[in-house]
């Protein structure tokens, strides 16, 4: 449908949802723009490109930005400045889940910076935004004139309760299963990323085509939304690229047979393997002038790595070696240890082949949960991962920036391969903080962090309900002869120079967590189920080889963690707990050296009491108890005097209960004068000995906690 302010596309998912997409409306100004519409929630989507390529750039500066307007769903941001600033780490993963899938359809010599916004600008709370921004910024580049072998769409798939549901509402996403979000074009899956709760191979392949089925929807509706914009209908023309023939066949004619020898003799080393590769171009280069070497220096450059490519991959096809000698489903050598860090909570270091991951385990209370503050997220987070990976891992110098995207999205993907094999409240009243630092890499560092995650929380002390381990699997294929060859545990240059890099992670009984990128032009069903068996397969190996150095859970915590113990009380004790301007909670916790955390949940009050020692926690427990607690005959009692008569002494067992002491029961001997033993403030430990049926009065006892006279003592013993 065209209007006088736009054109509007409208079409019905498969469970009969109806999504719009509008073009011509807003933001006009950029290469292409859209809103896409579902329910109340829309998302605008706009890209822009420079015209030219930035001189010897041989990639395609992309970037994707997502962002999620507070106005959106009618909130203030929080913080000093009250604006929106630097991402969220959600809207950095929706961000990279964007970029991944659009990356691989721009043509292979686009080289021009390319830049794409997705804004969530309205949202009813009810639909996942995130599962239509994909579609929003492959439909803003469809209706451009930039050239793009799309279109795609992405799918949040939701397993609840055995049913499929593709983006399903987000209060449901907590009862689901399996929950991930897959990436696709008309004829096949680029991208896959998200968790399940231990289910299995066929489980994910079948989530998968459901996925697919409904990508396809999607990718049909901008196909005839860009027929219907102008602009669209013809691309613009560019050359990012200079070529040089005769240059690129004589290099090749040189150099790929001895880049093939050296791709087939098995180096294990990776600098040995780079420092073979470059002697073979120094040779080259000797054989042509300073100049042209200068002036050549990009073409030459990437003439070399065309050639490293081609020659690796058919090595692994031709040879069914790879290029540290391994066989297609080898793992590399495993080493790992527990405890390495004495004064962490918990500990451990994995090491496979060349990638090492040093990674610590830290147990705290309610009070170090992360605070989730977004335009759709609020709440509190138990459990943190976070995943480092120096520039001196790779042998490399950079600058120290901050945590980058990459390192946000692999350490999602740990924690998200992990969380749900830890154990729930009240077997874990811990906030669970993992930190992975990679200290060699060489492939695979993300699946490095979920087995040394494994390995830490089981020497912290963490009952998890069944190690996780993790495989990258990746690809090589060709086309024209329909060769390919699955490879387990893949190097960083099996990544690079493969088709795929396909992570698993997951227990013995299941898959807990996946991340599928891929890079060549179709991928099908049979080869990913050969994938996921072979993962399988070498996840169990990886798992025995966990279980060879730790098996269970050390029996106890390290002495230097904080002990945690939960005491829940009733609803109407909570202020008297906390007292008058918090007076009672913070006495308590100076005076014993606790931390206490007390919570309303329901008709009870949680309190999570934590202390580096026992005898700290006995205490606390024991004034909770003299707080919240009902008196109980025969119990023993510090009160505290409130009042002194001729008869007796009112001594305060219990806040806001007092009991009798009568004169008779203070001492064995007669006393004339209660003055004389106590005054008002004094501490006095006394028995409860009655409470009377009726008026609920308690008696009190000092007598009995006092040995008896010495003239009772022998009384006693003649009559024995």
């Amino acid at each position: 449908m065209t209007t006088n302010l736009g054109i509007r596309k409208a079409f019905l998912m498969p469970d009969g949802k109806e999504i719009t997409i509008e073009t011509g409306k807003l933001a006009k100004q950029a290469d292409g723009s859209v809103v896409v519409r579902m329910g109340n929630t829309m998302i605008l989507a706009t890209v822009v490109t420079k015209k030219d390529a930035a001189e010897n750039v041989d990639f395609l500066p992309l970037s994707v930005d997502y962002q999620e307007k507070y106005a959106s769903t009618g909130r203030f941001p929080g913080g000093f400045f009250k604006r929106e600033a630097r991402p969220s780490e959600h809207e950095i993963l929706v961000s990279r889940l964007i970029d991944r899938a659009l990356r691989p359809l721009f043509p292979s010599d686009y080289h021009a910076e390319l830049q794409v916004l997705v804004y969530l600008i309205s949202s009813d709370k009810e639909v996942a935004p995130e599962s239509l921004a994909c579609l929003a910024a492959s439909a803003a580049i469809m209706v451009s004139d930039i050239p793009f072998n799309g279109p795609i769409s992405e799918a949040r798939i939701g397993r609840i309760n055995g049913q499929l549901i593709a983006n399903p509402s987000l209060q449901s996403f907590p009862e689901a299963d399996i929950d991930i979000t897959v990436a696709a074009s008309l004829n096949e899956i680029i991208m896959v990323e998200g968790e399940l709760k231990e289910a299995s191979e066929a489980d994910l392949l079948e989530a998968l085509k459901f996925a697919h089925e409904a990508i396809k929807v999607q990718c049909a509706a901008q196909v005839e939304l860009a027929e219907m914009v102008e602009k669209a209908k013809v691309k613009r023309t560019y050359c990012h690229e200079n070529n040089d023939q005769e240059l690129n066949e004589k290099i090749f004619a040189a150099n790929y047979q001895q880049y093939y020898d050296v791709a087939k003799s098995g180096i294990a080393n990776k600098s040995l393997r780079k420092e073979s590769f470059g002697k073979i171009n120094d040779s080259f280069l000797e054989t042509i002038t300073p100049e042209e070497q200068a002036e050549k220096k990009p073409l030459i450059g990437r003439y070399f790595h065309d050639i490293e490519k081609k020659a690796v991959r058919d090595a692994v096809l031709n040879e069914r070696t790879r290029l540290d000698g391994r066989k297609l489903d080898e793992i590399r050598p495993i080493w790992s240890e527990v405890d390495y860090l004495p004064m962490a909570h918990g500990s451990a270091v994995f090491t496979r082949g060349e990638t090492q991951s040093l990674t610590t385990v830290t147990l705290g209370t309610k009070l170090d949960e992360q605070i989730l503050d977004g335009a759709l997220f609020e709440g509190k987070n138990n459990f943190l991962l976070h995943y480092n990976f120096p520039a001196f891992s790779t042998g490399e110098v950079k600058m120290n920036r901050g945590t980058g995207r990459r390192e946000v999205g692999h350490g999602n993907l740990a924690m998200r391969a992990l969380k749900n094999m830890l154990p729930g409240k009240p077997e874990n009243p811990y906030t669970i903080r993992i930190v992975s630092d990679i200290l060699e890499s060489n492939g695979s560092s993300s699946m490095a962090t979920v087995c040394a995650g494994t390995l830490a929380l089981l020497d912290a002390g963490v009952h998890i309900k069944k190690p996780v381990s993790g495989i990258a699997m990746g690809l090589i294929s060709d086309n024209s002869t329909k060769k390919y060859a699955i490879l387990s545990d893949i190097l960083g240059d099996e990544d690079h120079l493969g088709d795929m890099d396909f992570k698993v992670t997951g227990t013995r009984d299941g898959i807990t967590a996946c991340q599928m990128d891929i890079k060549c032009d179709g991928l099908s069903y049979q080869i990913l189920e050969e994938a996921l068996d072979q993962a399988r397969r070498g996840r169990l190996h990886i798992l025995d080889k966990i279980e060879e150095t730790i098996k269970e859970p050390r029996a106890d915590y390290k002495p230097h963690v904080p002990r945690i113990v939960q005491v829940i009380i009733d609803r109407q004790y909570i202020g008297a707990v906390i007292g008058p301007g918090g007076k009672i909670i913070q006495e308590m916790q100076r005076e014993t050296g606790a931390t206490i955390v007390i919570e309303e949940v329901g008709q009870t009050g949680v309190i999570d009491i934590a202390a580096a020692n026992l005898e700290a926690i006995e205490e606390v427990k024991r004034r909770l108890k003299a707080i919240t607690g009902e008196p109980e005959i025969g119990e023993i009692y510090k009160g505290t005097v409130k009042n002194i008569a001729t008869y007796g002494a009112f001594i305060e067992i219990m806040p806001g209960k007092d009991g009798l002491l009568h004169i008779s029961e203070v001492d064995h001997k007669r006393i004339e004068n209660l003055n004389a033993y106590f005054k008002v403030g004094d501490q006095v430990e006394v028995k409860l000995i009655e409470i009377d049926p009726q008026t609920r009065k308690l008696k009190l006892s000092r007598k009995v906690l006092l040995p008896p006279p010495a003239s009772q003592n022998t009384e006693n013993s003649e009559t024995k």
